[in-house]
C-alpha cells in the first residue's frame, strides 16, 4: 500500500460522525434540520434537466478526456462574460472537470514533484483536498491561518521566504470556505509576485464565486486579476471552477479548469491516463448550464432572502457577520466549537459543523476554534427555524444554563 495514506487525516465530517455519535435528537420532538454541508437544495435549473433528456444516447459513446468541442467553448465564453475578458482559447486553455474536487487533486498529482519535495502552500482554515492532494504527491502542506482582522483572509506576506523557496504549489479560495473572504486585486497582484519570484503555481477555487452578496459587485477572479495586471498569458495560473455551487448541481460532478496553456497541457496528459472523461450527457448538460443566467440571479436572490432573515436572529447572541460571498455564516460561539455543536444536535436537532475540524493547530492556534460553519442550503423556513434554536442554545451557554 501506499504509505502515503497513513498521513491522511479523517475528513471533517467522519470526525463530526464520530463527535454527534451518542447525541439524541430525536428525543427533542423536533425535525432534524442538517446545516453542515455545503451541498445546495434549491431545483436543478429546468434548462438542465431538459438538455440531459435530449442526450441521452450519449450514454452509448466513450468520452473524450479534452471534452466535447462546444462545453470548452461556452465556458470560454462564459469566463469572457462574467470576468470581462477576451475569450480563452478553448482549445488550449480549458479543460472539463468532473467537479472541481476531482480536478484540484488531481492537478497537484500532476504538478508536485515527490523527489523535490518541498511545501503546498494553502490557507488555514480550508478544504480538506488540499492537504491530502499535497500529502500524497509528495510535499507537505504549510498553513497560512485566517485573519479576523483582514475578513479571514490569509496574510500571505507572513510566509517567510525560505518556505516560499521551497514552494511549489499554492493553493487560494476566493470566495473563501468557510468565511466567504474575498480576495481584491491588490491580493492577487500579491500572490502573482510571490510566483513570480519564487517559481510556484497557483492553484484558485472558485467553486462558490457565483454565490455573493451585491449583485453589482461580483467577485473578481484569478483570471480577471491576472488580465487587470498584464498577465494576458496567464502563466503559473490556474482556476477551477464548478456548477455544483453556482447551478445547484453537485450531483452532475460537472466543473472545469482554466488558464496557464502549459499546465493544461500536462494536466490534460495526465488526464488521458487518470481516467477522468466527462460523459457527452454530463457535457450537454453543461452546456446548457453555462448558458443560462437567470437560474443564477435567482439562486443568489435566495441565498441573499436567508442571509436577509437568519442574521437578525442570531446576532445579537453570536458574533457573526453577513460574507461577501458564498453561502456560509462563520460564527464564534461561546463555548468549545465542538460542545456547542453536540448540543446543539443533542437538544435542538441542528446540525452544523465545528470550525476546528476544517483548520489545523498552527503555532499553537487553530483559527477555526470557537467558530463554526453554517450553511444556509436548506429551505428559508428550516433556516429561520434552526436560527432560532441556535440562539436559543447560544443564550443558555452565555447565561450558564447548561447542565
Amino acid at each position: 500500500m501506499n504509505p502515503k495514506l497513513n498521513l491522511l487525516q479523517p475528513y471533517p465530517f467522519e470526525k463530526l460522525r464520530a463527535l454527534l455519535n451518542t447525541a439524541k435528537p430525536q428525543q427533542t420532538g423536533l425535525k432534524l434540520i442538517d446545516l453542515s454541508i455545503g451541498e445546495p437544495k434549491h431545483p436543478a435549473p429546468d434548462c438542465v434537466k431538459s438538455a440531459i433528456a435530449d442526450r441521452l444516447e450519449g450514454l452509448s459513446t466513450y468520452p473524450s478526456t479534452k471534452g466535447d468541442d462546444a462545453l470548452r467553448e461556452a465556458v470560454s465564453q462564459w469566463v469572457a462574460h462574467r470576468y470581462g475578458i477576451p475569450p480563452l482559447n478553448a482549445q488550449t486553455q480549458v479543460l472539463p472537470a468532473l467537479g472541481s474536487r476531482e480536478a484540484i487533486f488531481s492537478f497537484a498529482q500532476t504538478v508536485l514533484d515527490a523527489e523535490r519535495g518541498g511545501y503546498v502552500v494553502c490557507p488555514n482554515p480550508f478544504y480538506q483536498i488540499y492537504e491530502g492532494a499535497a500529502l500524497l504527491g509528495g510535499a507537505q502542506p504549510y498553513y497560512v491561518n485566517a485573519d479576523p482582522n483582514r475578513h479571514f483572509l490569509s496574510d500571505w506576506a507572513s510566509v517567510p521566504d525560505d518556505i516560499w523557496r521551497q514552494t511549489q504549489l499554492l493553493f487560494v479560495c476566493s470566495p473563501g470556505n468557510p468565511a466567504g473572504s474575498v480576495m481584491g486585486l491588490d491580493d492577487w497582484a500579491s500572490i502573482f509576485s510571490l510566483a513570480d519570484r519564487f517559481g510556484f503555481v497557483i492553484a484558485s477555487d472558485e467553486c462558490y464565486s457565483e454565490i455573493y452578496s451585491d449583485e453589482n459587485t461580483p467577485p473578481i477572479g484569478g483570471l480577471a486579476a491576472a488580465h487587470a495586471l498584464g498577465r494576458t498569458d496567464y502563466r503559473g495560473l490556474v482556476c477551477f471552477a464548478s456548477l455544483s455551487k453556482r447551478s445547484n448541481l453537485p450531483g452532475l460532478r460537472s466543473g472545469f479548469v482554466a488558464g496557464d496553456a502549459k499546465l493544461i497541457e500536462k494536466f490534460l496528459l495526465y488526464r488521458t491516463y487518470h481516467g477522468s472523461a466527462m460523459s457527452p450527457v454530463v457535457s450537454h448538460a453543461s452546456v446548457a448550464a453555462w448558458q443560462d443566467e437567470a437560474h443564477v440571479i435567482d439562486n443568489r436572490k435566495q441565498y441573499r432572502a436567508k442571509f436577509d432573515a437568519v442574521l437578525p436572529i442570531l446576532q445579537p447572541h453570536l458574533e457573526v457577520e453577513r460574507p461577501n460571498a458564498s453561502f456560509y455564516l462563520w460564527a464564534k460561539t461561546p463555548i468549545s466549537d465542538p460542545e456547542f455543536v453536540f448540543k446543539l444536535l443533542d437538544t435542538q436537532a441542528v446540525r452544523v459543523l465545528p470550525g476546528s475540524y476544517v483548520g489545523r493547530e498552527i503555532n499553537g492556534v487553530n483559527p477555526g476554534a470557537n467558530r463554526i460553519r453554517i450553511a444556509l442550503v436548506a429551505p428559508l423556513a428550516d433556516c429561520v427555524e434552526a436560527a432560532h434554536r441556535i440562539a436559543v442554545l447560544a443564550k443558555a451557554c452565555q447565561l450558564n444554563e447548561l447542565k
